[in-house]
C-alpha cells in the first residue's frame, strides 16, 4: 500500500473539490485546477477530505496512487494560498525589466532575452536583480522559473548569472599561476 497515497487530503475553507468520473476539478479563491486521473486510482469527496483510491496491487497502480495524492495537495494549495518563485540576478549589468506581459532579460548576451509570461501567472520585478514568480499551478510557476534561470545559469567560477533566492553556489578555485623553478 503506498504510504503517502493513503493519506486523505483535507479540504481548506473556500475550495471546492468535485470528482466527475476521472476528472478532478480544484476550484478557490486563486484560481481553477483541474487533472484526468488514469491508472486505476480513482477520488472521492468524504466530507471536508478528499480520499484516492486505486484499483490493483500492480506496481504502476501503487506509483501512480501517490502521485496522484501529490497533485492533487498541490492543486489544493495553490488554488487556496499560491505558489511563489523567487530568482536573483548577479553579474555586473545583469538586469530584468518587466513591461505589461514582457520580460526583458540583459544577461551579458549582445541581445537581450525576452520572454513572455504565461497566462496565469504574475511576475514582479521590484529591484532590477529580482523576478518574483506568482501563480497557482505550482508546476507552471516552477517551469517558468526555470526557464528564465535555464537562459544563464550560475556558472562555478565568479558565480554570475540567474538563481533561486538562497540557492548556494559552489565555486570553484580556478587556475592560478605558480612560478616553476628552472
Amino acid at each position: 500500500m503506498s504510504r503517502i497515497g493513503k493519506i486523505p487530503v483535507s479540504i481548506p475553507a473556500g475550495v471546492t473539490v468535485s470528482v466527475d468520473g476521472p476528472t478532478l476539478k480544484v476550484k478557490g479563491p486563486k484560481g481553477e485546477l483541474s487533472r484526468t486521473l488514469d491508472g486505476g486510482v480513482s477520488a472521492k469527496v468524504e466530507g471536508s477530505q478528499v480520499v484516492l483510491t486505486r484499483a490493483g496491487d500492480e506496481q504502476s497502480h501503487r506509483a501512480r496512487h501517490g502521485l496522484y495524492r501529490a497533485l492533487l495537495k498541490s492543486m489544493v494549495d495553490g488554488v487556496s494560498t499560491g505558489f511563489e518563485k523567487r530568482l536573483e540576478i548577479v553579474g555586473v549589468s545583469y538586469q530584468a525589466k518587466l513591461a505589461g506581459k514582457t520580460l526583458t532579460l540583459n544577461l551579458g548576451y549582445c541581445n537581450p532575452v525576452v520572454i513572455e509570461v504565461p497566462k496565469g501567472l504574475t511576475v514582479e520585478c521590484p529591484q532590477p536583480t529580482l523576478v518574483i514568480i506568482r501563480g497557482h499551478d505550482k508546476q507552471l510557476v516552477g517551469q517558468f522559473a526555470a526557464e528564465i534561470r535555464r537562459n544563464r545559469p550560475p556558472e562555478p567560477y565568479k558565480g554570475k548569472g540567474v538563481r533561486y533566492v538562497g540557492e548556494v553556489v559552489v565555486q570553484k578555485a580556478g587556475k592560478s599561476f605558480v612560478g616553476g623553478e628552472k
